[in-house]
């Protein structure tokens, strides 16, 4: 499948960085995992928790990792990016996924527990998909008002007249709608909430969220959990990775005058006007998303998912270990395996030579 190049405004300090660095980076993404600072395997354990949504993609970068650094043994807990945040800021995993950057507070609170600046890097990028299971309906057009209205329990028969409007053509039943929310903290849902809070002109009040705020509908745990509850139950809406749908319908989002389905491509192409996050040190990658696009092929619910590290560790051994691990992920061999195993867009060479800059200032204390 070819992959659109996603292309992301830098700050002047990271591209500084990123072209200081760009001949050690580009040497590093060939190195299939080797140790950045010595050429050679790494050892040791690496302990990682959060999002839900990389799972898929961690299982086949351990697998290349692995292979490379036989002794190294990743670990990675799939508790949700809320969970994951909270863990590396205890001190309880080295290294964290995240559907949600780190918030100002989240950010200083991590830098004192490292003793430096933090390494916050987009490694893993995808479409949320609006999931349905509806009997005799194997396409359905939403437009973000009626996505809002639905999740908020405003909308509750599938043949409501703001369902048909966006669907003439078919044969809406009339029966209830059951939609189902992440029951955990989750970076999947603050985007898909962030999508409804700026595109779904008040047919969201709920705000952007990590925990689900409205009471009412089905909750399910992690991204495995929403997915099963939803395929599970009958004239059931919910949201999720693209890449974990499986056969589920997944809805048509209308995007100006046209309807645009969720694939990696169309993902792709609404981080050409993501801003960075004001205020970040040169190695934090955060980005805030619009989307409001009215752009044809644009694909608004998107997450885009980050691995978080200290910049600096006590000791050489997992500095170099880290430094190895994120290197294999954001290099082109990590994001083809990633994005050949879990159908998520590979970071366009520019953007990874930025991350990998990043990711290259990784050091002992």
């Amino acid at each position: 499948m070819n992959r659109k190049n996603l292309r992301i405004a830098a700050p002047a300090a990271m591209l500084a960085l990123a072209l200081g660095l760009s001949a050690c980076g580009a040497g590093n993404e060939d190195s299939e995992g080797a140790s950045p600072a010595s050429g050679e395997t790494v050892s040791g354990t690496l302990n990682g928790a959060g999002a839900t949504s990389q799972e898929a993609a961690i299982a086949a970068w351990k697998k290349g990792f692995q292979t490379a650094n036989p002794d190294v043994t990743v670990n990675y807990d799939p508790s949700g990016s809320g969970g994951g945040r909270e863990q590396f800021i205890a001190g309880g995993v080295t290294f964290a996924g995240s559907d949600s950057y780190l918030d100002d507070d989240e950010v200083a609170a991590a830098a004192e527990k490292c003793g430096s600046d933090i390494v916050q890097v987009p490694v893993y990028v995808s479409p949320i998909a609006v999931i349905y299971n509806l009997d005799g309906v194997d396409e359905l057009n939403l437009s973000a008002n009626t996505i809002g209205q639905i999740f908020e329990g405003k909308i509750t028969k599938w043949n409501d007249a703001a369902i048909v409007a966006d669907n003439p053509d078919a044969d809406l039943p009339d029966s209830d709608i059951t939609p189902v929310h992440r029951s955990d903290d989750s970076g999947t849902t603050k985007n898909f909430t962030d999508y409804l809070d700026q595109a779904s002109e008040g047919g969201w009040t709920g705000g952007v969220v990590e925990t689900w705020p409205v009471k009412g509908g089905e909750g399910a745990n992690g991204t495995s959990g929403l997915v099963a509850a939803v395929k599970g139950g009958s004239g059931s809406i919910g949201y999720a990775d693209e890449s974990q749908a499986g056969e589920l319908g997944k809805v048509h989002v209308k995007v100006g005058e046209e309807y645009t389905e969720p694939t990696p491509e169309a993902a792709a192409k609404v981080l050409d006007t993501a801003a960075p996050v004001e205020g970040r040190a040169a190695t934090d990658l955060a980005v805030d998303i619009d989307r409001k696009t009215t752009e044809a092929g644009v694909y608004p619910i998107v997450l885009v998912s980050y691995q978080i590290a200290c910049q600096t560790y006590e000791d050489a051994a997992t500095a170099d270990l880290v430094k190895a691990w994120l290197t294999y992920v954001a290099g082109s061999e990590g994001q083809e395996a990633a994005a050949s195993t879990a159908g998520s867009a590979a970071l366009s060479d520019a953007f990874s030579e930025k991350v990998l800059a990043a990711i290259e200032t990784i050091k002992a204390a």
